[in-house]
């Protein structure tokens, strides 16, 4: 379904709005270049010095008037104002407001001020005609306005004597009817593979493109790189953000030949020097020290917005990949229950066959069902490690907290439960086991569905918790809580010697292996039948504030 557009143009669209916006267009848009505005501006300035002042102020009107401001007979007294209000600059990107007679620079942020000021949402780019909304943040396609544009651009073509030299084509009732009819036509469907790029391994980097595969195929960070949204204040060559920018525009540009990430390689090196040579790092180490040196070089783009959890700032990383996990502590004498929240970027969960004992499975119990087939009963899935996650721990009487209730030591329970929902859920799966005696990979067969509900595993479920087991809400309705999968990473071979690829979604029903710098198609089974150590998912629905 095609986007709706800007909500907010439907406020300017009153009374004369198309003859208006004409006049900027006229005016102040399609006359030249900013130096031939200032030329303008000082002609019309002397001509308006010679019209009577009780016409120039009441064709004027009040400076925060309404959308009716602009018209043939205030055009000098507006050509007098097409500088900025503010600084009084020709150039800096100077925008009109649509609403009242007002220039501001756009690069200065006075446009900005006056619109938070007046609430006057919609300004015009007098160098590229284009509409930006205040609201939106972003410049504008409105269906409408496109045409104005374009009709009072071709009659300033032709009074400049450009004529057709620059017109762009607009295909004929005829030609759209050909063009409909064609077989030989070509239809984008959904087997478009851009964004897909495969990557050198540097020597023992499969551990980095993995994840870089798995980053360049999270929606919304894409929409963030793309959409050129950092404002980097480091020094040139040393920002992770810039770089991966940079790896993005690579990603989406088109071209099939495998990038090079050495420059990404490097910056990792240095700001993660844990990371740095060339021996087998963790894939899963890796991510959270890519996320790290991320939220660390772009906590300046969340515009000053305050973040909702106090525990984490408002930068793209923290939209998208932090959670909030609840800790209940109740003491096993006066049942007082101290709460703490942490952020999480991801979640680490144990494995049957570690030496942690695992919560054992009850007959029948949950598995993964796609498409109506299940692998099997008895085999582990990921709800059952969340279910051990999620369970109920005795801490014992080696670990005694002070009660605020009993203000001395008591035994106590402790369980942990999902607060706050990430955007993108992060499941890893312990596969790796260090210890004094024991250093080993788990091989444990994990089933993964491609739908996963979250619900069961919510503090606010709690109390649908009985003995451990979780009784299935009367609202099945809700699916705030609903993911999808999109990425998958795998590891293979042993401890000592291994090697790491991934499957990445790129459509609802497309799958792909990408192992460094191969890339081919694989089928659902192959990405459910694979190992698994680090599951992305992604919330299926969103809610904007």
């Amino acid at each position: 379904m095609c986007p709706a557009g800007c909500s907010h143009v439907n406020g300017f669209k009153v009374d004369n709005w198309k003859q208006n916006l004409r006049v900027i267009y006229q005016c102040f848009v399609w006359t030249g270049t900013a130096e031939t505005r200032r030329r303008k501006q000082q002609a019309e300035t002397g001509r308006s010095s010679q019209i009577p002042e009780s016409r120039s102020t009441s064709a004027l009107g009040p400076v925060d008037g309404g959308p009716n401001r602009y018209s043939v007979l205030n055009l000098p007294t507006a050509a007098k104002s097409c500088i900025c209000h503010m600084c009084g600059a020709h150039l800096n990107r100077l925008h009109s407001c649509l609403y009242c007679v007002f220039f501001g620079c756009f690069s200065k942020k006075h446009i900005h001020e006056h619109a938070k000021t007046k609430r006057h949402n919609l300004a015009i780019d007098l160098l590229y005609g284009g509409i930006y909304c205040f609201v939106c943040q972003d410049y504008i396609y409105d269906k409408d306005m496109e045409q104005i544009a374009k009709e009072e651009q071709k009659k300033a073509w032709k009074l400049q004597g450009v004529g057709e030299k620059f017109s762009t084509w607009e295909p004929t009732k005829r030609e759209l009817e050909l063009l409909r009819h064609n077989p030989k036509r070509r239809k984008i469907t959904s087997n478009c593979t851009i964004g897909l790029r495969g990557l050198i391994n540097l020597g023992n980097t499969c551990f980095m493109n993995c994840i870089v595969q798995a980053l360049t195929h999270t929606p919304l960070l894409r929409d963030f790189f793309l959409s050129d949204r950092h404002k980097c204040e480091m020094q040139a060559n040393s920002c992770l953000v810039c770089e991966m920018s940079q790896l993005f525009q690579e990603f989406y540009s088109g071209h099939r030949s495998p990038h090079i990430p050495f420059r990404l390689l490097h910056l990792v090196w240095t700001h993660a020097r844990h990371l740095a040579g060339y021996e087998q790092q963790d894939a899963h180490e890796f991510l959270i020290a890519a996320l790290d040196v991320l939220h660390r070089h772009c906590k300046d783009d969340d515009n000053g917005k305050k973040a909702n959890n106090p525990n984490h700032c408002n930068c793209i990383i923290d939209q998208i990949f932090t959670g909030g996990l609840q800790s209940d502590v109740t003491c096993q004498v006066c049942h007082g229950v101290s709460t703490t929240i942490d952020p999480f970027w991801d979640i680490s969960l144990d494995l049957p066959g570690s030496s942690t004992p695992f919560w054992p499975l009850s007959p029948g119990g949950d598995s993964a069902v796609v498409n109506g087939e299940g692998h099997g009963t008895g085999s582990t899935t990921l709800t059952d490690c969340l279910r051990r996650f999620t369970r109920p721990e005795h801490l014992g009487s080696s670990a005694k907290i002070k009660c605020g209730g009993c203000h001395s030591y008591q035994e106590s329970t402790k369980q942990l439960t999902m607060k706050k929902l990430p955007i993108v859920a992060c499941f890893h799966l312990k596969r790796f086991e260090h210890s004094a005696k024991l250093r080993r990979k788990i091989t444990t067969y994990v089933s993964f569905p491609l739908e996963l509900d979250m619900t069961p595993f919510m503090a606010s479920s709690k109390e649908n918790r009985v003995n451990g087991q979780y009784q299935q809400s009367v609202d099945v309705l809700n699916n705030d809580n609903k993911y999808s999968l999109f990425a998958v990473v795998n590891h293979q071979g042993t401890l000592e010697s291994g090697h790491y690829t991934s499957f990445i979604r790129q459509h609802k029903d497309q799958w792909f292996k990408c192992d460094d710098a191969i890339i081919t198609k694989a089928s659902i089974k192959d990405v459910l039948d694979s190992e698994g150590y680090l599951l992305f998912y992604h919330k299926q629905f969103l809610e904007y504030e």
